[in-house]
């Protein structure tokens, strides 16, 4: 009887001490939590897109999701879209100083900080989406871009791709090198100067200005990405003429610049979740865009009456000599700036060669037989 008294009192004890040890768990799990939730780092991220606009500011967005969600919460990244905390080309300056640690952008909104940063957002007739994110994270690329904003205190990153881009709107037909002479277009980086080689006049504006400055004359043209972002900024009802391809910007890299010191207080495993993520956005900007491109495309000439035109070939082929002419200039600047011409070049040349065969081997035997 007492035997069976203990086994009883035992089995009890052990069952009292198993809840206990649950108890325990589940309140040591929600100290943990509670714990990392009070612990999380904040951070800010600034960018050059209105808030939420289509393709570019939801990619900010998107990024910031995937890191706030990557990393469980223990680190937040809330989104300021241009004009919300700094100017649309105040990124650069915010994230250098630690105002913001982190910017969304594309670098050759930096040229007078750093004119060797254009190479690493669109050169005229340079290297497409493929070639440019291979060229950054695995021809050398990247090592470069570090080195030229090692002295701003920024780490930079690849976090999107708009693709080939269009070569813009225009309100008169171009048919011929004479008619850019005097014409007023809003083109950015390196791109500009060459239409100012040609005899036009470049603005650098942000966006949120393009359509009221085309509709009131203030520009003659402009361009900005391509059909999914330009329907959502309306530009087809301040301009008629719809040019491509877009010879200045053959692969748009978008940045995710990082303040240095922000970035190296955090975590290894924190830093490595902010690089992939933007692996990863960089990958599905691109796939976005392809998709939203082609639909906005058909869109705006079926829907909207946009006149469609392609660049004459001998405004082409001067513009790709006068770009010619204007990036080997930017690499005479300074050992760097030399350094990263070379580099890209010769992975031009090449992804020429395979691209030959590959890629545009396939595209256009594909296109001739439908």
């Amino acid at each position: 009887m007492k035997r069976r008294e203990f086994v009883t009192a035992l089995g009890v004890g052990a069952a009292g001490a198993v809840l206990a040890g649950c108890t325990g768990s589940e309140s040591g799990s929600e100290q943990k939590q509670a714990a990392a939730k009070q612990e999380a780092i904040k951070w800010k991220m600034v960018t050059t897109w209105p808030k939420n606009f289509p393709g570019l500011g939801t990619a900010a967005n998107a990024l910031a999701e995937k890191i706030t969600k990557m990393s469980n919460g223990r680190l937040e990244v809330k989104v300021f879209g241009a004009g919300e905390l700094v100017p649309a080309f105040g990124v650069f300056d915010a994230v250098s100083s630690g105002t913001a640690q982190m910017g969304h952008s594309a670098s050759y909104y930096w040229k007078g900080k750093a004119a060797a940063a254009q190479f690493f957002a669109a050169v005229p007739f340079g290297l497409n989406a493929q070639e440019i994110s291979s060229w950054i994270h695995y021809g050398g690329g990247m090592e470069l871009w570090k080195e030229v904003y090692e002295p701003f205190g920024l780490i930079p990153a690849a976090v999107g791709n708009t693709g080939v881009q269009m070569a813009g709107w225009f309100n008169k037909e171009i048919n011929s090198l004479q008619d850019l002479k005097g014409l007023k277009m809003r083109i950015p980086g390196l791109g500009g100067e060459v239409i100012n080689r040609v005899g036009g006049t470049a603005v650098s504006l942000p966006g949120s200005e393009l359509f009221t400055s085309l509709q009131t004359g203030a520009i003659d043209a402009t361009e900005w990405v391509g059909p999914y972002n330009d329907k959502a900024f309306g530009l087809y009802k301040a301009a008629k003429y719809y040019y491509y391809p877009g010879w200045h910007e053959p692969g748009t890299v978008l940045e995710g610049m990082i303040n240095k010191k922000a970035f190296e207080a955090l975590p290894s495993d924190l830093q490595e979740i902010v690089l992939q993520a933007g692996r990863a956005a960089n990958q599905e900007m691109m796939d976005e865009l392809t998709y939203r491109n082609a639909l906005a495309l058909k869109e705006l000439v079926n829907d909207h009456g946009t006149e469609l035109r392609e660049l004459p070939s001998d405004v082409f082929q001067e513009l790709r000599t006068v770009s010619d002419e204007v990036v080997f200039e930017e690499a005479k600047k300074d050992d760097l700036s030399r350094r990263i011409y070379d580099s890209f070049m010769n992975f031009r040349s090449l992804a020429e060669d395979y691209q030959k065969i590959s890629e545009y081997g396939y595209l256009h035997g594909r296109i001739q037989t439908s």
